[in-house]
């Protein structure tokens, strides 16, 4: 099994210009969203917007205004099939308050094993509330690192709410 990164804490992260007042559809102030790959390094920005275009070097910039309204945009989702995100992750319910993106070299296999795995940074563990699959991946959610204890999933489409069982106990996940 391939490791997309052991170990990532906001410690190093890197923040942009605060976020511009929240009106419907848009981030928040105070929100982070940040991306990690797979040297580990993770970066925070202001705005959802911001890090998918880090995450995918520029090359998609048309983007909705939220992470929100991204779930429900078919272009958007279209427009990163084949990219290189694999998942973003939530705090809150209907992919609301701060995300991580996660991205990697390649689109998961479908191959039965898990290709990849994430252990949260103090920062990520124990908050995701609703995630996206992206890239052919499925997640899976785990409530102790290096993808121990009971798992949840797969989730294999975009998910509001991951529900009571893994809500705010993540702390690996795994990408299949």
């Amino acid at each position: 099994m391939a490791s997309l990164a052991v170990l990532a804490a906001l410690g190093g992260t890197t923040s942009a210009a605060a976020a511009p007042a929240a009106g419907p559809g848009t981030d928040a102030p105070g929100e982070r969203h940040c991306i990690v790959g797979p040297d580990g390094g993770e970066r925070c920005f202001a705005t959802f917007g911001a890090a998918v275009e880090a995450a995918t070097s520029g090359r998609v910039d048309d983007l909705p205004a939220s992470a929100r309204a991204a779930a429900g945009d078919d272009g958007f989702r279209a427009s990163l099939a084949g990219e290189v995100i694999q998942g973003t992750f939530f705090e809150h319910a209907n992919y609301g308050g701060s995300s991580l993106t996660i991205y990697g070299p390649q689109p998961c296999e479908k191959d039965g094993w898990v290709n990849w795995q994430y252990d949260l940074g103090d920062g990520w563990k124990d908050s995701i509330t609703s995630v996206q699959p992206w890239a052919n991946c499925w997640l899976w959610l785990y409530p102790q690192p290096n993808l121990g204890g009971d798992r949840d999933g797969p989730f294999k489409e975009n998910t509001p709410d991951i529900g009571s069982f893994m809500n705010d106990r993540t702390e690996s996940i795994g990408f299949s």
